[in-house]
Order: structure tokens, then sequence, then C-alpha cells
């Protein structure tokens, strides 16, 4: 099983999305290990975007990620970041295909809706980054019959 980190951005929050996010990833059989509402400080945004310090878009981006809270989320699949990724989109919204999140819910580049990790190295450490393991959940599809 491989695991992969999905962020509704601040505009995904604003404009009240989240719930499309998540049974759009839950629907596609991607099971919720974790979840968890925050708003990014500055610092760790930076921390967080540290590999695009220096870029034109960096300071709009930390200025965006730190205006509303984010939706932070933990899944699960055989081939959760690929399935991810292509249920998210291409990053700019307009260029999105139809039916996947970024082109029905995102409105341009940056004001995309969703972030998800997009290797397994990386997914590893945005997990760590947002989870403790402790506050991740393993669980059957009928545990809550026992």
């Amino acid at each position: 099983m491989e695991q992969t980190l999905i962020l509704v951005k601040p505009d995904g929050v604003g404009r009240h999305r989240i719930g499309a996010v998540l049974d759009r990833l839950e629907r596609a059989g991607l099971r919720l290990l974790g979840l968890k509402m925050l708003r990014l400080s500055k610092s760790q945004a930076e921390d967080f975007y540290k590999e695009h310090h220096g870029k034109p878009f960096y300071p709009p981006l930390i200025q965006f990620m730190t205006s509303a809270p984010i939706v932070a989320s933990v899944w699960e699949a055989p081939k959760a970041i690929s399935q991810a990724r292509s249920l998210m989109g291409t990053t700019d919204s307009l260029k999105a295909d139809a039916g996947t999140l970024r082109r029905d819910y995102g409105t341009n580049n940056r004001y995309n809706l969703v972030h998800g990790s997009d290797s397994a190295p990386s997914a590893q450490r945005e997990i760590g980054f947002f989870f403790k393991p402790e506050e991740m959940y393993s669980y059957g599809d009928n545990d809550w019959q026992n």
C-alpha cells in the first residue's frame, strides 16, 4: 500500500469544497487515514515549500497558504499518489482535464484547490510534516461491526 498527503488549500476551504474533495478521493477507493484542519504560520509554510524558495511564485505562495485554514489529509491505496494526482488534475486549473478536482473547483494556477504529494519520498516527508504516527489510523471496512 502507498500513502499520499492531500491538502485542501485556503481557496478550497473558503469556497466550501472540503467535502467535495474528500468525497471524490473516497469514492475513487482511497482510504482516509488522517484528517485535520489547521492554519499554517509563515514559518511552517516556508518550511513546507522550502524547495521553491527563490522562485518568483514563492512569496505569493507563502502569503496564500497562510491566508486561511487548510485541511490536511492522508490517504492510502495501492497506487495512492498517481491515483490522487489523476483525480486532482494538472496544476493550472484552466488547463486541467474535465472532471478533475482542479478543473471542477479551481480557478487558476494559484487558486487550484488542492496540493498532493508528487512522489513516495515527498509523501513521506509531507505526511511527517503534518501528522504524528498516533494521528493516523489503520482500519478495515468492517471494523465498526466488532
